[in-house]
């Protein structure tokens, strides 16, 4: 069986083979306990940790700490082709790792899926803990496949047709006030935002894998196609109130050498900013993802700095 063609167990409680798999959330979530992450992984074994992320959305390991910049990024291309992130420097002697520095003002600390600016985002999201606080920094998730099902069905009806702009060019400080050092700020606009990127995406895409529906939402949504402000802002305020109801959710404490790897197709995630100015220093490698399409077949559009607007 070839990576491309993994697909779920056809009943739902069907046992994953070679992987010894303990849900930590009831919609989202599980814990792998007995493999060892790196290069030389059977392929059998790659198979059933990407059905293990399909089936739970994200998935946790714990005590990697045998892991290197090197070898995190030589185990992500077991699951595909490395994709840095468009802006920022990947971390010096790496293809494509983004270092996330909480003492550099870098705290993710509000709703998104990553790089969804970009009409083709990274489909899998790689994050290895490398310096953790002693209290605080969890990172939350949120599956916003089961936020869709959950909708009631005239709403589905209705968002299936709508489209939304995203933009790395998005308000970073957001509900944090004054809690972000200008230097943050600063070098946000230098370097975030150095190039800036557009896509229009639906709001609800066929996820190429599994084929089910879920929401493309978070914090680069800047308006929906065809509303104003005020209107995209109640709409998408409803479909991220479902997304991050707590039966929705599932949270992880880090500790020194934890990996986590999640569907960026069908998640959203958060780093809890609750631990003050101690250390906390993740590094993500990202997978490359392919153009999502909506429900009636169309696919995402991209513009960069003001060029017309070009299908992906």
């Amino acid at each position: 069986m070839t990576l491309a063609t993994v697909v779920l167990p056809k009943h739902e409680n069907a046992p994953i083979p070679d992987l010894d798999i303990h849900h930590v959330g009831g919609r989202i979530g599980a814990e792998i306990s007995n493999v060892t992450l790196s290069s030389t992984l059977q392929p059998s074994i790659i198979a059933a940790i990407r059905q293990a992320l399909l089936r739970h959305k994200v998935i946790f390991f714990r005590n990697q700490t045998h892991l290197t910049d090197v070898e995190q990024e030589s185990f992500g291309r077991l699951l595909g082709d490395l994709v840095p992130h468009p802006t920022v420097p990947s971390l010096e002697g790496t293809q494509a790792i983004l270092e996330l520095d909480g003492a550099r003002g870098e705290r993710a600390s509000s709703w998104h899926t990553d790089v969804t600016f970009r009409a083709a985002y990274p489909k899998i999201s790689i994050l290895r803990g490398h310096v953790v606080p002693e209290r605080g920094g969890d990172t939350t998730w949120s599956n916003t496949e089961t936020a869709y099902e959950e909708l009631p069905e005239v709403f589905r009806d209705f968002i299936d047709k709508l489209w939304a702009v995203h933009s790395n060019e998005y308000d970073y400080v957001g509900d944090r006030g004054g809690n972000i050092p200008e230097s943050a700020i600063k070098r946000y606009k230098q370097i975030f935002t150095s190039t800036v990127y557009e896509a229009e995406h639906p709001l609800v895409h066929v996820h190429s894998e599994t084929g089910k529906r879920s929401l493309i939402i978070g914090h680069f949504v800047k308006r929906i196609t065809g509303f104003g402000t005020a209107d995209s802002q109640r709409i998408i305020s409803i479909l991220h109130d479902h997304a991050t109801r707590p039966e929705n959710t599932v949270r992880w404490r880090w500790s020194v050498g934890d990996v986590a790897i999640w569907d960026n197709r069908a998640t959203l995630h958060r780093a809890v900013d609750d631990y003050d100015d101690q250390p906390r220093i993740v590094r993500r490698t990202t997978i490359a993802g392919e153009v999502p399409v909506s429900v009636d077949g169309q696919r995402s559009r991209e513009r960069v700095q003001g060029s017309p607007s070009i299908a992906a």
